[in-house]
């Protein structure tokens, strides 16, 4: 073979340098392309967690949320970090990390030689912001992942300072059970801060991140201490630890301490979670209005009431007390969420509707006074027997009492049902309902027909968050201040009720005079610091009520079962008001309180007990005090309703009525009784066919079996006035 020519070498060695040429270029272009944008900032890199910390008005956190793709919650200065921490995290995973660019050659080529010569992986070579890139821009752990972090990692140094890769490093390296940072490390382990623990618990924290979930110490120590051990000698090689101050870190103990938020506040949490304004509370903290040591308090008293009512079949419970003059929510307190046995504990019993019963009569007297009635307004409490479907039903108080001619004061007082059926037939159900949803109810929602009368007595189903905002529109003076759980988020105040009549309200509610008849001299609802308050029961003892204001709070307390259990004659007045009086202590204390105070809308003037009208000259009779709306001129004013058809209040179309065999049937009678006439009035009766007359609403008839139609004609000063359309009934 002839020797290759010259001309011939030089084109293969031009072609071989041309090809690697054009490979370098090509790899080089090929890393380029790969690498990833320099971010413009280390919280743009995070901006798009979007799990909340929900915190209290002081800071505290409310929730625990570990589900972030970055720690967004638990980030702290560099400057705060303990300089012993930050010391021996850079010993441990960057010695060079104040002389190096980014990559560290000289340490990957260490790397390299160790690995070559024990076959195996032994040690790696990432600096901290090669880490800190690799955290960045995930990628699959591979030999081309690794050489494009050393460009990436050149550029975040072209961009952000030393500190700033080692605080966002410090920040977010991951630890076990999706803990980020060595803040989060140092709660999951220790449950304290880092400026508390010890130098032996720093070193945990460092070692950790080179194997996070091998060496949890939750799951074993051994391993870790093993690794302390010999990491304090690299510490001392590097003249970071002394051998005595070896000896003291190695003889320290690793006391691990579960972490716990240290307040209950979940349902709480679930409300601020679903509310439509937390879009707009901030990110990535939403501070809320709720004060943690409150809360603790209060839940602390909420769960004792609970146990001291336990034998009388109360399961579940909830507390809200509000600021009525910002509508910020201080406290949100649910009873028995921990309780596996408990009926209802997965409810948020604050959102539930239940029957307030007799919580709901402040709002139905304080229309009355809008419409004209005074406090001194005289309402007959007498028995009381009204239509109920096919039957009818005999209205009484809790008492089963009647106080004759009693004033708008006491009846709203003593929360006395048959004034509180009149006062509803002067206002009018529509009306009232219609004043309902103004001052917050949304939830009664349904026609006046479908709760009937007991619309009065509450049966329509309210929450706990509805009745305390309609309660606090009446301590702020009339004006409804939205009830927020956020800080700095008060929505727009409306005015639901004149001020003279809010204060009225209050000065009622707070009188304990006013409600003697029924609840005594020693009631426990006589506040020591001036607080008005009402209790309310709903049929069959499934929920009992007491609800609140003073000069700046508003409580609402309720007991019951969410199982619709019935409650062991467990009242108002006897299972929550107690609970209502611990809870304004706990609001009041260290506070310059202040009585509830007299708008200057109204005005005293003294009437004659026996009358209720301002005394003449001439008269001499004992006297008392009332308050009433400038303007209105204090005089004797007998409550009855507006305009009442004339019908027929007994017997109701279509009324069953039993006839007793026990009794003989010249003792049995039922009273026919036209509404709307007087008892100057003429009536014709007729009776399928048989015809009667009588002067007056009433007349008693004989008891008899058999279907029955009945009509009457009404006359007054011979003129006719009213033909009855025709009730049919049934005795049997």
């Amino acid at each position: 073979m002839r020797p290759m020519g010259r001309k011939f070498k030089q084109a293969l060695i031009l072609t071989a340098i041309g090809a690697l040429l054009l490979g370098g270029i090509s790899f080089a272009a090929l890393t380029s392309a790969s690498l990833k944008p320099v971010p413009e900032s280390f919280h743009a890199v995070m901006s798009e967690s979007q799990h909340l910390q929900i915190i209290d008005r002081h800071g505290a956190r409310l929730n625990t949320t570990y589900q972030n793709e970055w720690n967004v919650h638990d980030g702290i200065e560099l400057h705060r970090i303990p300089q012993f921490l930050k010391t021996a995290f850079i010993i441990s995973e960057d010695k060079r990390f104040y002389e190096h660019n980014g990559p560290d050659w000289l340490a990957r080529l260490s790397a390299l030689g160790s690995n070559v010569k024990a076959l195996r992986a032994v040690r790696g070579a990432s600096t901290i912001t090669e880490q800190s890139a690799r955290m960045v821009n995930i990628r699959p752990r591979t030999i081309w992942s690794r050489w494009l972090e050393g460009f990436e990692a050149g550029r975040l140094e072209a961009r952000f300072s030393k500190d700033d890769i080692l605080e966002f490093y410090l920040n977010q390296v991951p630890y076990t059970a999706n803990r980020r940072g060595i803040v989060q490390a140092a709660q999951y382990y220790f449950d304290r801060d880092l400026e508390t623990l010890s130098q032996k618990e720093m070193l945990a924290l460092v070692v950790l991140v080179r194997a996070p979930s091998r060496m949890d110490l939750w799951k074993d120590t051994s391993r870790v201490n093993d690794s302390i051990e010999r990491f304090t000698e690299q510490l001392i090689d590097q003249g970071a630890l002394s051998l005595d101050e070896q000896k003291t870190v190695l003889a320290q103990d690793l006391k691990l301490t579960a972490p716990s938020l240290g307040v209950d506040a979940r349902d709480f949490v679930g409300y601020v979670k679903t509310h439509p304004h937390v879009s707009q509370a901030g990110w990535p903290f939403v501070k809320t209005t709720l004060d943690t040591n409150l809360q603790n308090s209060v839940q602390t008293l909420l769960d004792n009431r609970l146990r001291a009512l336990s034998s009388k079949t109360v399961n579940n419970g909830a507390v809200l007390a509000v600021d009525h003059a910002t509508g910020e929510i201080l406290v949100w307190a649910v009873a028995g969420k921990d309780d596996e046995d408990r009926p209802g504990r997965f409810y948020n019993a604050v959102n539930m509707p239940r029957q307030p019963g007799s919580a709901l009569k402040p709002m139905l007297y304080a229309l009355a006074l809008e419409k004209g009635w005074s406090a001194a307004t005289i309402i007959d409490d007498v028995p009381l027997v009204e239509s109920v479907g096919n039957g009818l039903h005999a209205y009484q108080n809790y008492s089963r009492s009647f106080y004759g001619p009693v004033t708008l004061r006491q009846a709203l007082g003593n929360s006395l049902n048959i004034p509180a059926l009149k006062t509803l037939q002067y206002v009018g159900a529509d009306n009232y309902l219609e004043y309902l949803r103004e001052l917050g109810f949304g939830g009664l929602g349904h026609h006046p027909n479908f709760y009937g009368d007991g619309i009065a007595l509450g049966n329509g189903e309210v929450t706990l968050l509805e009745i305390v905002q309609a309660y606090a529109a009446i301590g702020n003076q009339g004006v409804s201040v939205p009830l927020t759980p956020f800080a700095q988020d008060v929505g727009p105040a409306r005015r639901v009720m004149s001020a003279p009549v809010a204060s009225l309200m209050g000065d009622i509610l707070s009188d304990s005079k006013a409600r003697a008849l029924e609840f005594g001299d020693y009631s426990v609802l006589n506040f020591p610091v001036q607080t008005a308050a009402k209790t309310g029961t709903s049929s069959d003892y499934r929920d009992s009520w007491a609800i609140g204001f003073n000069a700046r709070y508003t409580v609402g307390v309720w007991l019951g079962n969410l199982d619709q259990q019935a409650m062991d004659g467990v009242t108002g007045s006897t299972g929550p008001a107690l609970l209502l009086r611990s809870v304004f202590s706990e609001l009041n204390r260290g506070q310059d309180t202040q009585s509830l105070g007299i708008d200057r809308g109204l005005i005293k003037e003294e009437l004659c007990i026996d009358t209720r009208t301002l005394p003449s000259p001439s008269q001499d009779c004992e006297t008392y005090s009332e308050w009433f709306v400038t303007g209105m001129q204090p005089a004797i004013q007998i409550a009855q309703a507006e305009a009442l058809p004339i019908r027929f209040k007994r017997p109701v179309n279509n009324l069953h009525i039993a006839y007793d065999p026990r009794i003989e049937q010249s003792a049995q009678a039922f009273e026919f009784h036209i509404q709307g006439i007087s008892d100057e009035d003429r009536v014709i009766w007729t009776l399928n066919g048989e015809t009667f007359e009588t002067i007056g609403a009433n007349y008693l008839w004989p008891l008899r079996k058999g279907d029955y139609k009945l009509t009457a004609t009404v006359f007054r000063h011979q003129e006719k006035i009213a033909s009855l359309k025709p009730a049919r009934f049934i005795v049997k």
